[in-house]
């Protein structure tokens, strides 16, 4: 196993990473970078926190100066359409859909959609979720134990999102089978660089997703659900701030859209990362484990150690590794003067291990306290799902680990070979 782990990820010496760090272009970063980025985070951090890219973007990693990107949306702007038009400008839809969605707006159309998508994720509404989510992850353990193993991701880690997301839209459960095929291939087209192939296939997953929600659009409207559970009825019927409609239709399809990829992706991309992190730090497993068993009987402890080892996770291996923004006037980012106009890309992944915010910043630690991550971003965009998303998280690897202790993988793991988000496509493993 100790080789599978090796190729997990591989070692990288402080000279070649400083080396790879000097040359790095997010555009096309070597094979061994998507494997194992971190030495090459450390080395900018440390020799060059701002980094200008070969396209003349920039690159942070400093903890300290992307919290000062994040508190100040008006001078960093989160909207895209400058940056996606030239690359999306033979993929529409493609480019519809990532210059209409929440996260790619700025105020005021962004916070009226967050205000709007927010009335169903309420801490109410999610703990409401979690019956509901323990029997699917469950079945979905009744199912690995039958077959005495399987791959984290296809059998477990991507199931869980695609089935939550299913049920907050109210998507019938026979037509969710294309859900993250979309959403890989949408979500796909978002990396720094990408080929003519990637953008025709995202631009065809968004036109064929909007097709379907357009009919689930039209039944909703003739059938209304509970607007306080089901978010596509929320977002339909939610009231905005100037008593105009609640939004437009193509605002409502594509923050659907929205919805599933930001929700998807990520959450994949936690369990499978922690599962895996788990098996590189064996005394970090064997003390979960047993924290867990220790506070069994006591929910409200085991959810603590839980939710702690949930955010570790998300600190130590972020999910999404990247941010944009755009510099609306001329501005200095860590001491650097940067005109307006400046394409800034937050290297959240680098800003998670910075030492000069978390001790022993290269160590997992499941028990560390009040871990102030970055993964679900900081200021007005901070994560609207972040409470569904630690759920999911939580009792995910919590029956996960209770079921299956002495779980061990059985051949190399694929990654995803993206810069952007982080995680794997396939993890053979037995139990």
């Amino acid at each position: 196993m100790k080789d599978f782990l090796t190729q997990i990820t591989p070692t990288i010496t402080t000279e070649d990473a400083r080396h790879l760090a000097h040359s790095l272009d997010l555009r096309a970063p070597p094979a061994v970078f998507y494997a194992n980025p971190y030495p090459v985070y450390a080395a900018l951090r440390e020799h060059d926190p701002v980094r200008r890219m070969p396209d003349g973007s920039v690159l942070i990693t400093r903890y300290v100066d992307l919290i000062d990107v994040y508190k100040d949306a008006k001078t960093y702007s989160s909207d895209k359409k400058i940056e996606f038009t030239p690359k999306f400008g033979d993929a529409p839809h493609l480019l519809e859909h990532h210059t209409t969605s929440l996260i790619f707006n700025d105020p005021p159309l962004h916070t009226e959609v967050r205000k709007i998508m927010m009335g169903a994720l309420t801490r109410r509404a999610i703990d409401q979720m979690e019956a509901s989510l323990t029997e699917l992850v469950t079945g979905l353990a009744d199912a690995i134990d039958v077959k005495g193993g399987g791959d984290i991701i296809e059998d477990f880690a991507a199931a869980i999102p695609i089935e939550v997301i299913g049920n907050l839209l109210c998507i019938p459960r026979k037509e969710r089978e294309p859900l993250r095929r979309w959403s890989l291939a949408i979500l796909g087209a978002l990396e720094p660089k990408i080929t003519p192939s990637q953008a025709a296939l995202g631009n065809t997953a968004v036109a064929e997703f909007l097709a379907y929600l357009k009919v689930l659009v039209a039944d909703r409207r003739a059938n209304p659900g509970d607007p306080q559970n089901d978010v596509l009825t929320r977002l339909m019927q939610g009231e905005r701030s100037d008593n105009r409609e609640p939004l437009s239709e193509r605002e409502l399809l594509h923050n659907c859209i929205f919805i599933l990829n930001a929700g998807h992706e990520t959450t994949t991309n936690l369990i499978g990362n922690a599962l895996v992190a788990l098996e590189e730090w064996p005394l970090q497993k064997a003390l979960l484990i047993r924290r867990i068993a220790d506070n069994a009987h006591d929910k409200e402890k085991l959810d603590d150690v839980m939710n702690t080892a949930v955010d570790e996770f998300l600190r130590f291996e972020s999910s999404n590794q990247l941010g944009n923004r755009r510099a609306t006037v001329d501005c200095v980012v860590g001491g650097v003067p940067l005109p307006a106009g400046t394409l800034i890309t937050l290297c959240i992944g680098a800003a998670n291990r910075d030492p000069a915010q978390f001790e022993r910043a290269e160590t997992l630690d499941i028990t560390r306290p009040n871990c102030k991550h970055l993964s679900f971003g900081f200021g007005v965009h901070q994560c609207a799902g972040l409470h569904l998303a630690r759920l999911e998280g939580r009792i995910a690897l919590q029956i996960f680990l209770q079921r299956f202790p002495n779980y061990q993988l059985t051949a190399a793991s694929v990654r995803g070979g993206r810069a952007r988000f982080r995680g794997f496509l396939s993890v053979p493993f037995s139990i």
